[in-house]
């Protein structure tokens, strides 16, 4: 067992059944990374805010320094100003919240339908290679469920994060991480330290030491 997922348990034992979906997302997630994709988050209210931090946390260092490694900085010329900040870089992992493009997000609800918001930015936005990552507390939030269908019938590997039962997002995800209570705040608090393991797992595999 890995540290992290060790360090998990010792906080949180009763989240011991739900480890080999943990792993599950982490190796979706690097063989993502590795084959160019991205990951793709959603989810409403308190998940919007968890699929942001998710990103923030995969998109920069977040246990580890992740400097940019010597082969890139070949490609920055020595008369470019940006030069003097390649120590500044972090590597990341591409991963985009899709409830924060507020833009798109308001126009396609005024426009076309609200429920379709995230499964339209999955359609347009989603490649090959692409992980999905829906959170719901109840695993029934349709807009999540809209854009976990859609990611799937894309071919894409989908993730989904919800409480105890798993909701419609058990019966469409190839993996659900589903926490052991059915409150949503509860819920909430159990999937911060899950998916932090999550981020420091990947972040290990690819830019450790």
């Amino acid at each position: 067992m890995s540290q992290h997922i060790d360090h998990l348990l010792q906080h949180y034992p009763e989240l011991a059944p739900v480890v080999p979906q943990i792993d599950a997302a982490v190796e979706a997630i690097l063989t993502m990374h590795k084959n160019g994709g991205k990951l793709l988050l959603c989810g409403n209210g308190g998940s919007a805010a968890d699929s942001d931090h998710i990103s923030g946390e995969l998109l920069k260092g977040f246990l580890l320094r992740r400097p940019m490694p010597a082969d890139e900085r070949k490609a920055f010329g020595a008369d470019m100003e940006v030069t003097a900040h390649l120590d500044e870089f972090q590597r990341g992992v591409c991963a985009l919240p899709l409830p924060q493009l507020a833009a798109v997000l308001s126009a396609y609800a005024n426009d076309v339908n609200p429920t379709m918001v995230f499964a339209q930015l999955v359609y347009a936005a989603g490649r090959k290679n692409d992980v999905f990552l829906g959170l719901s507390t109840s695993g029934n939030s349709k807009n999540v469920v809209l854009a976990a269908e859609t990611a799937k019938s894309l071919g894409f590997f989908t993730i989904g994060m919800t409480g105890e039962g798993g909701g419609k997002l058990a019966n469409i995800c190839d993996v659900v991480i589903k926490v052991p209570s059915k409150e949503t705040y509860r819920i909430q608090e159990y999937h911060l330290p899950i998916y932090h393991a999550i981020c420091a797992e990947v972040e290990s595999a690819l830019f450790g030491l």
